[in-house]
């Protein structure tokens, strides 16, 4: 069933292998071409201030999403790198703990106080208090529509180590709105000496490493933190870097270029096992594979069209054949071992059911054995992912093959970045998209995000009838079974209407070297430069 996309696999890995030598060339470029630079101690640092230039330990982290900008209320990176902190985070069972704040109450859902830590300050000397926490969250809120549209704040005011949030209407899900990177606590003091342009290359936080150089989508150097509130780092410097092919990151992790390699290719985990010196860590991840179609399209606005598509999804081939078992089969846009998830099972490969939806819809197979409908063939243009997470190109290419066989047309558009593509193109039928869907332990901020038209998961402009009000209530809900509740009755009617095709929850794939102590990946994909990192 699969022979033609197997041998295709195939393929790609023998001229892998063939141009093995002209990706490790790029490797060594990537890391600086110095193959002890990751692991080796007792080396004076490069960067960063006198203070700076001690003896200590080095580590270079590869991730596959580059980054233009480290904008801490625009982007990820500065979390990830340990740069700035949030006042709450997750721990380990995905529960909302302390960080910055030590602790928060509300009476109403609406109010919200926090009490910062004390004895805080950013990497320029500040101190840690309300009046800065505050003049952080307005600079976020006024730079950042999607942070803005998350939070919902009317007003804020700053006492001491008081901070209160007044939001616009009740939200009982406010305080984990606060752990997404883009609510990271930064210093505009800093940023007003520096000028904005600068700062965004070079934010200060309040985190155990500061940013030493910044390469727009290659390399952040970071250094320690000497003062770091929480114990000074176990590693002197780190380089976070970037790299969207796959090929090139594993290899930088197999050549000992770097000790934390994020999105491995799954095709070379069999060679990595074999290396005494490496690990690989398979972590069940919060992230959703999806396709979505666009509403715009008069072809899929058919729901019988999109149902057929759906059930041409072979999402065990997919598993087995391109995840090669790090993954699960998706039901819903929620991991079904969620206590919010979707129960039951998932649209196994139909493709009859799929024949007969078209033929309900109208569609014919011609002589060829193409179907069409009043002459015109049915044809479909799929947005997808040109690299990043390894598995996001092959994907489409799976439903393709099964697409061409019922007789459609599936034509493959490849970007970097589909979501920036379709919400400014309407020449398109379906998207791959891939998020986190329950990065804060919860459903509601996704399903805001992605079906709330102008949201920030939402670029196509979906809307589902009969959704918003099941939203409203949700929104107002602080108790959590009734909000689990709550979340899967929306997700059913999600499903009735189905405005996305949701593939599999893949797993994180991280190679580390086993040199590396202190640090595990997490399934939120946040906290990755710690200062509990070491390395032997």
């Amino acid at each position: 069933m699969y022979d033609s996309v197997k041998r295709k696999g195939g393929t790609q890995r023998r001229l892998s292998a063939i141009s093995a030598i002209i990706v490790l060339c790029a490797v060594l470029m990537l890391t600086g071409c110095n193959p002890a630079a990751p692991l080796r101690e007792g080396q004076p640092s490069e960067t960063g201030d006198t203070a700076q230039r001690e003896t200590g330990k080095k580590l270079t982290i590869v991730h596959s999403l580059p980054s233009d900008t480290l904008d801490p209320h625009n982007t990820w990176v500065p979390l990830r790198a340990g740069v700035s902190e949030t006042l709450v985070r997750l721990d380990e069972k995905m529960q909302v703990v302390p960080w910055l704040a030590t602790k928060w109450e509300t009476k109403d859902f609406r109010i919200w106080s926090f009490t910062l830590r004390d004895g805080i300050f950013f990497h320029d000397g500040t101190k840690l208090d309300a009046a800065a926490v505050k003049a952080s969250f307005e600079r976020g809120i006024a730079d950042s529509a999607a942070l803005s549209a998350s939070l919902k704040v009317e007003s804020i005011e700053a006492n001491g180590q008081e901070l209160i949030f007044k939001t616009k209407e009740p939200f009982p899900a406010f305080p984990a709105e606060l752990v997404h990177p883009t609510a990271s606590v930064i210093s505009t003091a800093a940023e007003k000496a520096m000028g904005k342009e600068a700062f965004n290359k070079s934010p200060v936080g309040t985190g155990p490493f500061k940013v030493a150089s910044f390469i727009p989508g290659k390399e952040v150097a970071l250094v320690r933190n000497a003062d770091y509130w929480d114990g000074k780092a176990k590693l002197s410097e780190v380089k976070y870097q970037f790299n969207s092919d796959a090929n090139v990151r594993t290899l930088a992790l197999q050549s000992k270029q770097a000790g934390i390699v994020y999105h491995l290719a799954p095709e070379a985990l069999a060679a990595i096992r074999q290396d005494g010196q490496l690990s690989i860590q398979s972590v069940t991840s919060l992230r959703t594979h999806y396709f979505t179609y666009n509403p715009k399209s008069a072809t899929v606005q058919d729901i019988r069209v999109r149902q057929a598509i759906d059930k041409l999804i072979d999402r065990d081939a997919i598993v087995k054949d391109v995840m090669l078992g790090h993954a699960l089969p998706a039901n819903g846009p929620f991991n079904s071992t969620l206590p919010f998830g979707r129960k039951g099972g998932y649209q196994k490969l139909d493709p009859q059911g799929a024949l007969e939806l078209l033929e309900s819809a109208g569609y014919k197979k011609n002589a060829k054995g193409k179907l069409e409908k009043d002459g015109k063939p049915l044809t479909l243009k799929l947005i997808a992912f040109s690299g990043i997470n390894p598995e996001l190109p092959l994907i489409p290419q799976l439903l393709q093959s099964e697409a061409a066989k019922a007789g459609i047309e599936l034509k493959i558009d490849s970007v970097e970045y589909p979501d920036v593509y379709i919400k400014d193109h309407n020449d398109w039928d379906l998207s791959t998209s891939s998020y986190l869907t329950s990065p804060r332990g919860d459903g509601g901020s996704f399903l805001n995000s992605a079906y709330v038209p102008g949201e920030s998961y939402n670029p196509a402009g979906v809307e589902v009838e009969k959704l918003a009000p099941l939203l409203k209530t949700l929104n107002e809900t602080g108790e959590v079974e009734k909000r689990n509740m709550l979340t899967q009755q929306a997700v059913e009617v999600i499903m009735e209407a189905i405005p996305h095709s949701y593939i599999i929850y893949p797993n994180i794939l991280v190679g580390i070297n086993k040199g590396i102590s202190g640090w595990k990946p997490g399934a939120e994909e946040f906290y990755i430069v710690t200062n509990k990192l070491d390395v032997n």
